[in-house]
């Protein structure tokens, strides 16, 4: 979700003027601004800066008017060189951080975001920008400090509770984040704050509550990164594998080495026993991370399900030694050794069974 991004306009009212006609200008250049015609400001300002070159007042202006027109570089570039002359460099660094912001240069908007922050602490507005600016740059630690103690009083402020889950999310506090987010979705119909919330309830395994956030960022912008392998997943997770081929499929329309879908969509096919697709969807999500446990577990068991015990087999050996306390492959593990005739090995692995089942249940008693 997009902050709105408002520029100041700042010495709106010239009373320093010695000669008529560069007044005359500033006022109908600061008119022409604030109707938003700012081609003609920056024209007008021009005019009044060749008369007068050092005026700052309407180089402060000007570098207004030109970011509005998305004259990011020359808006900069004003900006830093009026800020020496001013004794009250408040309004121009928040307009600098704002430019910056808007270029995508969040760490040096983050620079002058953080200036007025000292400047202006209690100051909601710049704390969200700041806070912002340090979510983008992967700081969410430091967008945690700054926002949670002034959570109580912006309860309602959309702008601040998006960044504050934002960050919150970021730091691992899913349970704490993802309701501001989903509160700014409801409100604002953003297909963004519906995907991070999804996303998010994804990770939290609350299956039916993300499928709802991310079929609403579907419907509302089927263009999101992801989204359809997000969505897809979600349907799988809350049982509606039907639902969810279509989805996965569209996913590796857009991206052929899409992990997820690759993997999702090939386990999908793999229960239904359509082995020759899932086997190929599998194997290429295996290339793309060998490593990877769900894509080793998952093509083992296709492997087992067409009939390669030993191969199946060997692949669970492997992955049970780097995931010793995952309880699946060790119950298919001991399936597998009993069809190959290995009636000790499978003792053994169903011994580890039983033990994994008493202390699964054992936590789950716990209070």
């Amino acid at each position: 979700m997009r902050l709105g991004v408002l520029f100041l306009l700042i010495f709106a009212t010239p009373g320093w003027a010695q000669q008529q006609n560069p007044d005359q200008l500033l006022d109908q250049a600061i008119a022409e601004q604030q109707r938003g015609d700012f081609q003609a400001a920056i024209r007008d300002y021009r005019k009044v800066l060749e008369i007068r070159p050092d005026m700052v007042e309407a180089k402060a202006n000007l570098g207004a008017a030109l970011a509005h027109a998305g004259e990011l570089d020359e808006a900069i570039a004003i900006y830093n060189s009026v800020l020496p002359s001013l004794s009250d460099k408040t309004p121009v660094l928040l307009n600098l951080g704002l430019a910056y912001y808007k270029k995508g240069d969040f760490a040096h908007a983050q620079e002058q975001f953080a200036a007025v922050n000292k400047l202006e602490p209690s100051n909601s507005r710049v704390a969200i920008l700041l806070a912002d600016a340090d979510v983008r740059l992967g700081h969410q630690a430091e967008a945690v400090a700054l926002l949670e103690p002034l959570d109580a009083a912006n309860a309602q402020n959309l702008d601040f509770q998006f960044v504050y889950g934002s960050a919150l999310i970021g730091v691992g506090r899913l349970r704490d984040g993802v309701p501001r987010v989903e509160q700014v979705a409801a409100a604002t119909q953003n297909a963004s704050a519906y995907l991070l919330a999804g996303a998010s309830r994804l990770q939290m395994n609350d299956y039916e509550s993300a499928r709802s956030d991310l079929e609403a960022a579907l419907r509302l912008d089927p263009q999101l990164p992801n989204i359809y392998t997000l969505v897809g997943s979600a349907r799988d997770k809350t049982g509606d594998s039907k639902s969810a081929e279509p989805a996965l499929r569209e996913a590796l329309k857009r991206n052929p080495d899409d992990f997820e879908a690759n993997l999702t969509l090939g386990a999908i096919l793999y229960k239904r026993r359509e082995l020759n697709e899932a086997r190929t969807l599998l194997d290429h999500s295996l290339r793309l991370k060998p490593e990877d446990p769900v894509a080793r577990y998952e093509f083992a068991m296709l492997k087992s399900a067409a009939g390669e015990y030993n191969d199946a087999a060997q692949l669970l050996e492997t992955l049970v030694k780097d995931q010793p306390n995952w309880l699946d492959p060790h119950i298919e593990l001991a399936a597998l050794y009993y069809k190959l005739h290995r009636p000790q090995d499978g003792a053994k692995e169903r011994e580890i069974v039983e033990r994994l089942s008493a202390e699964q249940q054992s936590k789950k008693r716990q209070p």
